[in-house]
């Protein structure tokens, strides 16, 4: 038997590395091509060459990135990026965490049926809603700011429905010794709710952080000046410019992703957590 489930195990964790490796090809062939000149990417295309890096002496290495950065200021976009993604988190991991466990725990009128709702606004399509919430950003004077980036997403009905399943794991009997002790309702949540809760808040920020740092539609509309400009807009307009590059576009696609790898990478752990203790309870 121990021989048979260690075969059984050796077949399985080659199987998945194999997966593994088939996922990792785009990133190989996007990183070995940023490193290579015009000629060498179309060259190597259709070999195993093309998830390779250059020998040493045959490729200019990281000049494809000075020169994408000297082309457009790819700094400036993906500074507009971390701002608009950090606030979303900041404020959103705030307003949606409170949510959540008011939903989880506090006994008021029509609780199910708020959650309901909360549920039910995640069949509508954001681009249903943007020209509406265009003209309310843009009555308030918030065009071409940070707060008109920010604020129509700190609300988000998945991330309180994740929160508020997380909550209703949590044992109650923490909090009603807290509550025995003296300490307050909004203290409860701030010093002993929140820091038992880092794999959730991990969760929603991974998640978070990966929606709105690829957001394409939403900055296009708002974000119309180039100094506002976040790196998806930035992409897109330095693919525009004749001549495309393509050693260059794929230095540019390779800085903007090493973002969303550090967060996953750090936050992983946490992040494995949250998912395996929501949706344990209804």
């Amino acid at each position: 038997m121990k021989k048979s489930r260690l075969i059984r195990n050796t077949i399985l964790y080659l199987f998945m590395t194999l997966l593994a490796f088939i996922f990792l090809f785009p990133l190989l062939w996007m990183l070995a091509s940023s490193l290579k000149n015009e000629f060498q990417i179309f060259q190597d295309i259709s070999s195993i060459k093309a998830f390779l890096p250059p020998a040493p002496g045959e490729g200019g290495y990281f000049a494809n990135y000075v020169l994408a950065f000297e082309r457009v200021d790819l700094f400036r976009y993906m500074l507009n990026s971390l701002i608009y993604t950090i606030g979303i988190i900041v404020f959103g991991l705030t307003v949606n965490s409170m949510a959540g466990y008011a939903l989880a725990r506090f006994n008021f009128p029509l609780r199910h049926f708020w959650l309901a709702v909360i549920i039910a606004t995640l069949i509508i399509p954001p681009e249903s809603i943007f020209l509406p919430l265009y003209v309310l950003v843009y009555n308030f004077g918030w065009v071409n700011t940070y707060t008109g980036l920010i604020v129509p997403f700190i609300a988000n009905a998945f991330s309180i429905f994740l929160f508020r399943q997380f909550f209703l794991d949590f044992p109650k009997e923490i909090e009603e010794a807290a509550k025995i002790d003296g300490c307050s309702q909004i203290g409860i949540f701030l010093k002993i709710i929140v820091p038992l809760s880092k794999p959730i808040f991990a969760t929603v920020a991974i998640f978070t952080f990966i929606n709105h740092w690829n957001d394409f539609l939403w900055p296009l509309v708002v974000a119309t000046e180039d100094r506002m400009r976040t790196i998806q807009i930035g992409l897109q307009y330095f693919m525009n410019q004749p001549p495309v590059q393509w050693g260059q576009v794929m230095a540019a696609l390779t800085v903007t992703t090493i973002p969303m790898l550090l967060i996953f990478i750090f936050l992983q752990r946490y992040y494995i957590q949250g998912l395996t203790h929501t949706g344990s309870k209804n």
